[in-house]
């Protein structure tokens, strides 16, 4: 049994993630500001801690209270399009948080810290699919904030001796995601405007294509990591194989619900038109295992947003650059 910290662990990767590593025996350390996530999401058994990455002065406290074995970074603010539009507030939150957590890790004598990074990190790759070879170029402060991060932990481990373990997840859906976030993860907005009467919006013509990934296909590889040595100081790209168009995808979340498809197109923004990376890597390590279908899926997780309900979606406080924001996500006057 390992003592770890997982940061993010009300929210909806995170949450998963911690209960994963009590199935695997660890004793688990919730800690979450509540953001973006939900007290009743941590799971039972673990300690929740309510508090923000970005306290440097509170993250060292936990962290010298605690003791911890490992670290599980989960927490970040992963609005990858709304990223350039909250500048100061992705860097202080993805960046300087992380900081915050890698310090306290050093200090206290953490056996190894796992993050989790984006498939963002890409950018307009003319590499498809992207490989862990493959050279970053982020397009976006979302992007460019987590491989800083990477960059960070690569450093702390020539330095301080600090192992480090990085996973690049992508698009990732299913029970506990917070259908209430109008600016990130595309089948719950999808599913919140069904619930509420209102067509599914896609920017642009929707023939954009992702990889959807459901969680229990990344939850238990992540929770797995500290458990494989050979695993350590290096990235994995995890998630789906296949490649959606989101015109299809809007089809399928509709049928999923048991409604017609009723989509709105709106203007399109600056985005990747085609994410898509290789998992030979992690299969190679962690193992091969069966992939969730994209409709079984998303009829889990539809069961389940049919019995939480539509929730308010609220627009963003706090947004720094108003030039080119999309006319959808503008502040309500």
């Amino acid at each position: 049994m390992m003592r770890v910290v997982v940061t993010g662990g009300a929210g909806f990767i995170g949450s998963h993630v911690a209960e994963a590593l009590l199935t695997r025996g660890h004793e688990v350390t919730v800690l979450d500001d509540l953001s973006g996530g939900f007290a009743d999401h941590v799971p039972g058994g673990a300690r929740f801690i309510k508090g923000s990455v970005t306290d440097h002065a509170a993250v060292d406290r936990i962290f010298t209270e605690g003791r911890f074995d490992y670290v599980y970074h989960l927490a970040a603010y992963a609005a990858e399009g709304l990223s350039h539009f909250i500048k100061r507030f992705n860097y202080t939150n993805n960046v300087i948080g992380s900081v915050n957590l890698i310090n306290a890790s050093i200090n206290t004598g953490v056996k190894g810290f796992v993050f989790a990074s984006s498939i963002a990190v890409y950018g307009r790759s003319s590499v498809v699919p992207m490989t862990e070879e493959t050279i970053p170029e982020p397009e976006d402060p979302y992007g460019i904030a987590k491989y800083a991060v990477e960059r960070e932990l690569a450093a702390s481990r020539t330095v301080f001796g600090l192992d480090y373990l990085i996973f690049r997840p992508h698009n990732v859906y299913g029970p506990r995601q917070n259908i209430a976030d109008r600016y990130r993860n595309v089948v719950g907005i999808f599913m919140n405007q069904i619930l509420q009467g209102q067509p599914m919006t896609i920017f642009g013509d929707g023939t954009q294509t992702r990889a959807f990934t459901y969680i229990d296909d990344v939850a238990p590889v992540m929770a797995s990591a500290i458990d494989e040595p050979g695993a350590w100081n290096q990235v994995f790209n995890v998630g789906a194989d296949r490649l959606w168009p989101l015109n299809e995808l809007a089809e399928r979340v509709a049928a999923a619900m048991g409604v017609p498809a009723r989509v709105a197109h709106l203007p399109a923004r600056h985005e990747v038109h085609s994410a898509h990376s290789s998992h030979e890597k992690v299969q190679r390590v962690f193992g091969r295992r069966d992939q969730t279908s994209l409709d079984a899926g998303l009829a889990a997780m539809a069961a389940w947003v049919k019995q939480q309900g539509a929730r308010s979606s609220t627009a963003f406080e706090g947004i720094e650059v108003t030039k080119n924001l999309p006319p959808s996500w503008q502040p309500q006057r």
